[in-house]
C-alpha cells in the first residue's frame, strides 16, 4: 500500500493507538505541546520543519507563545494516509 493512501476509519483508529496523545479531527490528527517558553517553542517548531523538509510532509503549525499545535493531514488526498502517523511517530521522539 502507498504511503499516501487514504486510510479508512478502522485503519486510523488502529494507527491513533500508536501515536498517543494525538487525536483524530475530522480529517487530520492533532496534538499540542507547551513548552517552557517562546525559546524553547521555537526550537521544537524548527526541529519539526526540519523532519517536514526530510519527509515532503508539511504540518499545519500554530503557535502561540510557549504553545505549539500541530495538525497533520495528507493535504493532496484530502485526508490521513500512513505519512501522517509516520510523521506523528517522528515528531514524538524528538529532543526539545
Amino acid at each position: 500500500m502507498s504511503r499516501r493512501a487514504l486510510l479508512s476509519d478502522e485503519q486510523i483508529a488502529s494507527r491513533l493507538a500508536e501515536v498517543p496523545g494525538w487525536t483524530r479531527m475530522g480529517n487530520s490528527i492533532e496534538r499540542r505541546w507547551t513548552f517552557k517558553d517562546f525559546p524553547e517553542a521555537l526550537a521544537f517548531i524548527n526541529k519539526v520543519g526540519e523532519l517536514a523538509e526530510e519527509m515532503d510532509h508539511h504540518p499545519d503549525i500554530e503557535n502561540s507563545w510557549a504553545r505549539v499545535n500541530l495538525r497533520l493531514t495528507t493535504h493532496d488526498k484530502g485526508g490521513l494516509t500512513d505519512l501522517d502517523f509516520e510523521l506523528a511517530r517522528k515528531i514524538d521522539v524528538l529532543e526539545v
